[in-house]
């Protein structure tokens, strides 16, 4: 089949949660015989001459040239109108016309979108089958932003989350079907209650390169893995290292705290100056970072779908202690594949527990990398995407009339 797969971060390297969901779904369409072309944004020179790398993986690509002041300045301009202001922040031009340019080019057999901001170019379409794979429903992340942002910040969060959650449940109808990462962010879907075919498939995790290292571990060691520059980062681990780090140096003064991860905002730079607590900026390879560790941490308290930070950490056979709202993304079972705390002195108590005992850590470590190759790996969740490709398809020949 011609594919057009539409994303809204050049799927290309894939380090990020972004970018890493539409890769392996590119890679996996490519490599069963489909012609796929990629559109999506390159915010910086680095990053276009970076993403040319995608071009083994796919057919073709075109790329929409943007900066970062130009797409805020989308943004601000929709915050007193009905068009959320991430439809504007993803919003390019050059982007616009590229797709125009494609859809008129030969004929398409799909029309494959990942995230809900990019749908936009292509809504419109009536004659070619249409997937919208929300990823996360990003209304709801907004209005979690809500609850943590000071007034008026809050309101204006609040806000963007009642158009997002609008412009959501308008897309939903406008594509044969309409997927997301987690069974939790589908039931969302599901109560908009729009008619729309619904589904939901996994991220999977490279176990081959996420994986078991020979050398040894630090007991006093742990680790949190992830952007700097994003929120729910930020405010975890400010949070942690206020509440739950001070338990954890009281319990064992020589434990040490890896926070690792790009672009680090100076508050967050200044908790590298508590004690024990290391903060790395970007790093070329978390591996290290997180096979050295007793155990990596993600207490988020802000989180929608999968966070492929505890995928990858347990497949590294990496014990994880994470928030319930975290691990509500990841298809395992707390206690036998990792340990879920919500107050810092459950989180403290999960930790200590599996740093004062390398049978406990062992015992986690192993059922949590099995479960990652049971219940995450891509060629298991590429099988599903194909299911719901074969579906919405049959659904488009359906709504026309037309035997599939």
């Amino acid at each position: 089949m011609n594919i057009l797969y539409l994303c809204h971060r050049f799927p290309f390297p894939p380090k990020r949660g972004g970018k890493i969901r539409p890769f392996n779904m590119i890679r996996h369409l490519s490599a069963t015989g489909h012609r796929v072309t990629v559109g999506s944004l390159a915010r910086s020179p680095e990053e276009a001459e970076e993403s040319k790398g995608i071009a083994p993986y796919c057919d073709s690509f075109e790329m929409g040239h943007v900066t970062e002041w130009v797409q805020v300045a989308r943004m601000l301009v929709r915050l007193p109108v009905a068009t959320p202001s991430s439809m504007g922040f993803f919003y390019s031009p050059e982007l616009a016309k590229h797709v125009r340019g494609l859809l008129s080019s030969k004929p398409w057999d799909l029309i494959f979108v990942h995230c809900s901001s990019v749908a936009q170019y292509v809504e419109h379409v009536q004659d070619v089958p249409k997937i919208l794979d929300f990823g996360d429903m990003d209304s709801q992340k907004w209005f979690e932003y809500a609850n943590y942002k000071p007034f008026p910040l809050s309101l204006g969060y609040r806000f963007e989350g009642a158009k997002m959650r609008a412009a959501e449940k308008r897309l939903a109808r406008r594509f044969d079907l309409c997927t997301a990462t987690t069974r939790a962010e589908w039931e969302t879907l599901n109560a908009y209650a729009t008619g729309a075919d619904t589904d939901w498939f996994p991220n999977g995790v490279d176990a081959d390169f996420f994986c078991p290292a020979d050398e040894p571990y630090d007991a006093d060691t742990i680790s949190f893995i992830g952007r700097m520059d994003y929120y729910p980062n930020q405010e975890c681990m400010a949070r942690f290292c206020e509440e739950t780090w001070p338990l954890l140096k009281s319990a064992r003064p020589g434990m040490k705290l890896l926070i690792v991860g790009a672009d680090p905002t100076p508050a967050m730079r200044k908790l590298g100056d508590l004690p024990g607590v290391t903060v790395t900026g970007s790093v070329p390879d978390v591996r290290p970072f997180v096979r050295k560790s007793a155990l990596t941490v993600a207490p988020l308290n802000i989180a929608r779908g999968t966070q492929n930070k505890i995928l990858e950490a347990m497949a590294m056979g990496v014990p994880v202690v994470t928030s319930s709202i975290a691990a509500g993304g990841v298809d395992a079972e707390s206690e036998t594949h990792f340990l879920v705390a919500d107050t810092p002195a459950a989180c403290a108590q999960a930790i200590m527990k599996i740093v004062d005992s390398p049978a406990e850590r062992n015992r986690l470590a192993v059922a949590g990398r099995l479960r990652m190759l049971s219940h995450h790996a891509w060629p298991r969740s590429m099988a599903r995407l194909d299911g719901v490709i074969d579906r919405a398809i049959k659904n488009f020949s359906n709504s026309k009339g037309v035997v599939a």
